[in-house]
């Protein structure tokens, strides 16, 4: 049966071109025998963003979701995004409804053993990067118990809390209440919360 095929096509900036990119996926896919029945493009966006600001890319995991497309081709894999965690996590989506990936640059096929074997390797060391990234937060934490240094949110005096509370009842907006006590909207809010949820 031949592959469909979704073409993925990212560039940086508006001055950057995705048009080599296509030609040469395109010319991959006549080559294999591939079906290219989408191009998704997503002009002047950077691999840093997430889903919800890369529309092609979104729109991509959808037609991957509802199963349109049995193959995804990239051109590189930064083009489709910055970290090894986004890349699983990509892989993934493709895995879980069935759909393989091609890397041009990286020479990267799931379909072929090498390439699932590859996948498999990219799992562990997105595991491994993690653990490390966890790691260095509790070191960071212990450390910082250590020197004495209070950890979580800081707590508001009693004297603020009433001020607050006495703003607020006047009327006096959160925002005004917020800068003229020198703290934050939220922590404003917090208290209003409590305030007006209080028992009469």
């Amino acid at each position: 049966m031949t592959k469909r095929v979704a073409i993925y096509l990212r560039v940086s900036t508006k001055e950057q071109t995705t048009e080599n990119q296509r030609r040469e996926l395109e010319v991959v896919a006549q080559r294999a025998g591939w079906d290219v029945v989408q191009v998704f493009e997503d002009a002047g966006v950077s691999g840093a963003k997430g889903r919800e600001k890369r529309p092609a890319y979104d729109a991509l995991l959808k037609a991957v979701a509802r199963r349109e497309v049995d193959l995804v081709a990239a051109w590189s894999v930064d083009r489709l995004g910055r970290s090894m965690q986004d890349l699983v996590s990509f892989l993934e989506d493709l895995k879980g409804h069935g759909a393989d990936l091609y890397l041009h640059q990286q020479a990267l096929d799931t379909t072929t053993p090498s390439g699932r074997a590859l996948f498999g390797m990219m799992a562990v060391f997105a595991e491994f990067e993690r653990a490390m990234i966890q790691e260095r937060v509790n070191a960071g934490l212990s450390r910082a118990k250590s020197q004495g240094k209070k950890l979580g949110r800081p707590t508001l005096s009693g004297e603020i809390e009433a001020k607050v509370r006495a703003l607020r009842a006047e009327g006096i907006g959160v925002v005004k209440v917020a800068k003229s006590l020198g703290i934050g909207v939220s922590a404003v809010q917090r208290i209003d919360a409590h305030r007006t949820s209080a028992p009469a």
